[in-house]
């Protein structure tokens, strides 16, 4: 029987740092039944006394910590060891590490990577313009992109370029329908980073079906046609080809996969 564990993520910021090393870890491990308990902003020891409490009422809970304030951190520690919680603090080796390297102390301030300043501006900025310029909307700016992203209906335009703009990049996409004729000035734009998606087509019937019936549409109509969406597949192709514009097949990609073959191309293209 494969055991289910309980895994408490424990911030006191937003967590969303150790989701993503989570997400890491656990695809390191098949097959890993396991049930998530976020616990965010924690910066007292009333709220680890609830967080313990939490613990002890399911089996198998193991704890993964991201927290700077040391006396909270020893508070934790010494409560975990007490009940025998398993109990790893994700910065706990990184940040005594880097002390010695860089010969100064850590300022051990919650929520230090949320600090408002230009950078962060920078991806609010690029969050805004990414949500204006989506799906080929506000055409007569799109060229004040950093990337702009080409391809067919269903190949991940949408969330690529959203997780772009979370990494600060201005990106907008156009959806290449049939009959309708993308810009030249966009095709033929040296300056810009213009890349295109494209799937397997059996893949994108199944999601083509899946996006109907979550709008309740009907099914029988050329947008799930298989021979259709292999015309549209190979017509999207051919201007790729002709405008010498990079192609990622993102079938087996995450958006995070797809994102970063972006920005890599990105890179080399304004190195």
């Amino acid at each position: 029987m494969n055991r289910k564990y309980n895994v408490f993520l424990v911030s006191d910021s937003t967590g969303e740092t150790l989701d993503r090393i989570f997400l890491a870890l656990k695809a390191q491990f098949e097959n890993f039944n396991n049930s998530l308990h976020h616990f965010s902003f924690v910066r007292t020891d009333a709220q680890i006394t609830t967080l313990l409490e939490k613990c002890n009422k399911v089996e198998n809970p193991i704890i993964l910590y991201t927290l700077v304030e040391a006396s909270i951190t020893s508070f934790l520690i010494q409560e975990t060891e007490r009940y025998k919680i398993p109990c790893f603090g994700v910065l706990d080796y990184l940040i005594p590490k880097f002390e010695t390297v860089l010969n100064r102390k850590a300022n051990r301030k919650p929520s230090g990577q949320h600090i408002l300043n230009k950078e962060y501006y920078r991806k609010i900025a690029a969050m805004q313009f990414s949500i204006e310029h989506d799906d080929g909307q506000k055409l007569e700016t799109i060229l004040e992109s950093d990337i702009i992203i080409l391809g067919i209906s269903r190949t991940s335009k949408t969330p690529t370029t959203i997780y772009l703009a979370n990494r600060g990049y201005k990106a907008a996409n156009i959806p290449m329908i049939p009959n309708q004729r993308i810009s030249e000035d966009v095709l033929k734009n040296k300056k810009k980073t213009i890349v295109g998606l494209i799937a397997d087509p059996e893949r994108l019937v199944d999601i083509r079906k899946n996006r109907l019936n979550t709008l309740s549409e009907e099914k029988h109509t050329s947008y799930v046609d298989l021979d259709k969406i292999k015309e549209e597949l190979e017509e999207s192709k051919k201007i790729f080809k002709l405008n010498n514009i990079p192609i990622i097949d993102v079938t087996r990609k995450s958006v995070e996969e797809t994102a970063a073959s972006i920005i890599k191309i990105h890179e080399i293209k304004n190195s």
